[in-house]
């Protein structure tokens, strides 16, 4: 139950600001939607504002009161200090500050503008919650990996609790870019490579940070980011520019942000990069043409991090006033830390170069959005220091992030059955991130800490006890460590089984941390192959916030786990699947290459005129001279604790009528003697078509749980309208013909395949 009213507790918080707030002018203007129609209680409101407290009104800063971490991330840029920022909210000089120091300091805030700004319009505070607030869950693109779009809703209604208690009105996610080149650091922030896969994610997210009510005391408004296609970046280097195709934009990287606003996210975000030329704070065709004009989003876009006046060392701007000019003029609606609007936009309007109708316009947009969230009902709503301790790290919030990080946990490889491991072996737990606090969490982490937060070493000692488990680190994470690998092998021949902990720091993912060689660093390596050569059975145990070229011993180990990075349960998931308490059911959302020189690569490619051969290699084929066009892992895969066959494909008559359906089905079994959970997935490919198509595309996914010895029947619905692509008026089309079908485990697999036709209307 959340409490929508004007507390005793928003009053004691407030003190005196609340009564300054009951008689302020914009109380009395926006006090309740329903005596009201918003519009015209905004219109007053704004008629009643000076051109520069409309501009702060546009204008958003990182808080100067921050923590330790968001300092970091998002460095305070405009001087000054706390008091300093809030006479500049007093003054009307700012909508809000985000990523600050949790509900005292939005207390002091907003208490302060509540008391003595001139209009009392509440401020707004925002955030980078990006898995997580205090409970901490697996970075996004790991918890894609458990093909599970209501856990994701779950997770996000958990940060929403934990970050409204804490004053946060409004999170800057989903980030729902597509990623299809590795080398990309921010791949940890969405859901990988599929379009089908981003757009269930993002739509969750969204759902799940603005629950039933925006305005609820457990909800937060959802930002979509960033738009757009800044996860197509140039070799996968962080701020670079995009140059794609129309068709591609619209097929493959556009249809995310399109689910996450039809699911209603309140306010969208602009990218970095350009796209064709045009970065994307400039670009009125993204944001007003396609936003507004065609897809009819009603909420505010927010720039990102100087994202206006970057496009003057691009080359798109000459200064200040002209970014201020450019970005508002293209459709942003607020700047974000620059500052750029509050110093530029009255002039702008004065001198006649930005409208006074344009101005408003984006100030109404802010202040419906602040209205919507219930801030001008209760300034305080949101922010209460009694909640917000009584909120964070619960235990349902705990056990929420141990079954998302085991549900997000992928079995590449396990020969010989070593997975699970008996609770009575000895382990030797090797490698960087074997055991202590650091590196769980995963990057894009503003309030968790990894001091709270579950390492491997204490998941695993809770199985088996103490006196089982060796914990030797053998090397850092980029470097040696003196004496390390000879201290790993001998732990490792004392014990029956190695846990060989290596991947990735949280320091080597995430933005501006995009990698020329996506591989375990040469120190790990050498620590792998050494301890390989023991002869001991060896589960390697990955930490990664990105897919990688998997090498030598690491490649070669009778056992893989991707685990990436699972927040604050990590160690207890790890156990839970290493131990057999939980069969692994997850599976990757992004393609793992042979070698990183693959990258981009992507499950969906096209064909090519010259296909390489399934048999021997022949010249002059689609392929390296080292591997195959392929995944060494694919999208898709992932393998269970049970042994599952695909058989007896089922396709109907094999015709989908035009305006009809067509149901096909398969039966999956679990021939193992252990109880498994199988993602059963379908895939199409349209064999001909006026633009060509991709070699596989994802249409639809089943989880179905199987004991031993069971077998099911997996049944999916096609529609002519899952068939369609972007045709060459750049407009979706459908065109009849044949089609092949797969119905499989991965992206690369057979499973069980046919053929049918879309018939002509």
């Amino acid at each position: 139950m959340t409490d929508q009213r004007i507390t005793r507790r928003g009053a004691l918080i407030g003190a005196g600001a609340i009564a300054a707030w009951a008689t302020s002018p914009a109380r009395a203007l926006l006090a309740a939607a329903d005596r009201a129609p918003v519009q015209p209680a905004v219109d007053a409101l704004i008629g009643r504002m000076t051109l520069e407290e409309k501009a702060g009104q546009l204008t958003l800063n990182a808080a100067a009161w921050s923590g330790g971490v968001a300092t970091q991330l998002n460095p305070p840029s405009q001087g000054g200090g706390f008091d300093q920022q809030i006479a500049d909210a007093v003054a009307g000089r700012l909508t809000g500050v985000f990523n600050g120091n949790g509900a005292e300091m939005a207390r002091r805030m907003q208490a302060a503008v509540m008391k003595s700004s001139r209009l009392k319009i509440p401020l707004l505070f925002a955030a980078d919650v990006i898995h997580g607030h205090r409970t901490i869950f697996p970075v996004p693109v790991g918890e894609a990996a458990s093909f599970d779009p209501d856990l994701a809703r779950r997770t996000a209604r958990v940060a929403a609790l934990e970050g409204a208690a804490a004053g946060i009105d409004w999170t800057f996610f989903p980030m729902v870019d597509i990623a299809r080149d590795q080398r990309w650091g921010r791949t940890m922030e969405g859901a990988g490579e599929d379009v089908l896969l981003g757009q269930m994610f993002a739509a969750a997210r969204v759902r799940g940070f603005q629950g039933d009510s925006i305005a609820a005391t457990d909800s937060m408004m959802a930002c979509v980011k960033h738009f757009a296609a800044y996860g197509a970046a140039e070799s996968g280097l962080d701020y670079n520019p995009v140059d794609i195709s129309d068709r591609t934009l619209r097929e493959v990287y556009l249809p995310p942000y399109k689910a996450g606003f039809d699911a209603g996210a309140g306010s969208a975000m602009a990218s970095f990069n350009e796209i064709n030329g045009i970065p994307s704070h400039g670009n009125p065709w993204l944001l007003k043409t396609l936003l507004r004009d065609q897809w009819h989003f009603e909420g505010f876009v927010v720039g990102d991090y100087t994202g206006d006046e970057e496009m003057i060392a691009a080359g798109f701007a000459k200064d200040g006033r002209d970014a201020a000019r450019i970005a508002f003029l293209a459709g942003v609606d607020m700047a974000m830390q620059s500052n750029l609007y509050m110093l530029h936009l009255p002039g702008l309007v004065r001198d006649g170069t930005v409208s006074q109708e344009l101005l408003d316009r984006s100030v109404r947009r802010v202040l419906a959005a602040k209205h919507q969230l219930g801030l001008f009902d209760d300034p305080f709503r949101r922010i209460d220091p009694r909640r917000e301790k009584a909120r964070s790290r619960t235990r349902t919030s705990l056990a929420l992030s141990r079954e998302a990080g085991r549900k997000s946990i992928v079995l590449l490889k396990n020969e010989g059955d070593i997975l699970p491991l008996r609770r009575d072996a000895r382990v030797a737990i090797i490698g960087p991130f074997a055991s202590g606090q650091h590196d769980l969490n995963g990057p894009w982490v503003v309030y968790g800490d990894n001091v709270q937060a579950v390492d491997l070493a204490t998941g695993v000692r809770a199985v088996v006890g103490n006196g089982r488990v060796t914990v030797a680190p053998g090397s850092g994470v980029e470097e040696p460590l003196a004496g390390g690998i000879e201290a790993a092998v001998a732990a490792a021949q004392a014990a029956d089984v190695v846990l060989l902990a290596i991947g990735e720091s949280e320091g080597m993912s995430g933005e501006a941390q995009s990698r020329t060689d996506i591989v375990v660093p040469a120190p790990q390596m050498a620590l792998a192959e050494a301890v390989a050569a023991t002869g001991k059975p060896v589960v390697v145990v990955l930490k990664n916030g990105r897919a990688l070229a998997l090498q030598g011993a690491v490649r070669d180990a009778p056992a893989v786990l991707v685990t990436w990075f699972l927040g604050s349960e990590s160690g207890h998931a790890i156990a839970d699947v290493l131990f057999g308490a939980y069969s692994p059911s997850g599976r990757l959302p992004i393609s793992f290459p042979y070698e990183s020189g693959q990258e981009p690569y992507h499950y969906d490619h096209k064909p090519t005129g010259r296909p390489a051969p399934a048999g021997p290699r022949e010249p002059y084929k689609n392929q390296w001279r080292t591997v195959l066009n392929a995944a060494l892992y694919p999208f898709g895969h992932g393998l269970t604790y049970g042994k599952v066959r695909y058989a007896d494909l089922r396709l109907g008559t094999g015709s989908l009528p035009w305006a009809g359906s067509l149901e096909v089905a398969a039966s999956v079994t679990n021939t193992g003697t252990r109880a498994c959970e199988e993602l059963v997935q379908l895939y199409i490919h349209d064999r001909v078509a006026s633009i060509t198509r991709p070699v596989r595309e994802l249409k639809a996914f089943r989880k179905v749980a199987l004991a031993p010895g069971e077998t099911q029947s997996v049944r999916f619905t096609l529609t002519r309208e899952q068939l369609q692509f972007i045709g060459s008026d750049l407009q979706p089309t459908v065109e009849p013909g044949d089609f092949d079908l797969w119905i499989a485990p991965s992206a690369q697999a057979e499973g069980v395949t046919g053929r049918f036709q879309l018939l002509a209307a």
